[in-house]
């Protein structure tokens, strides 16, 4: 007989724990201090996350896809109701600030958790 080891960790979807927020080895560990700051380690099965980092590509990934969806509403706004550019500037600012920091989050920890997911041991 073999020596006794701990139990592997359960296998998490890196984007259901992307999309909740949650630690990419264990699902239940919050991933987050603050609102987007990764914390340093797991509370629940003390993974280091620090090699985990996703730099600036989700923040890339928001700016394209926020983009697409406020140019492609405003031209339909404007082309349908030709509204003066105040109405513009009222309408998309705070789509662009509400939407950037609503899809920033979860892009950002599935980053996190599928460079976890491919690279476990960084």
């Amino acid at each position: 007989m073999g020596a006794m080891t701990d139990p592997a960790p359960p296998a998490v979807s890196p984007f259901v724990a992307g999309l909740l927020c949650r630690c990419p080895r264990c699902g239940r560990g919050a991933l987050y201090q603050g609102l987007l700051s990764v914390k340093p380690r797991c509370a629940v099965c003390d993974l280091d996350l620090a090699p985990h980092a996703s730099d600036d590509g989700p923040a890339a990934f928001a700016i394209l896809l926020i983009g697409f969806v406020v140019v492609g509403l405003a031209l339909i706004v404007e082309v349908r109701f030709e509204p003066p550019l105040w109405v513009h500037a009222v309408l998309w600012l705070p789509l662009i600030l509400v939407g950037s920091i609503a899809i920033l989050r979860p892009l950002k920890a599935i980053m996190v958790a599928l460079h976890y997911t491919h690279n476990p041991l960084a």
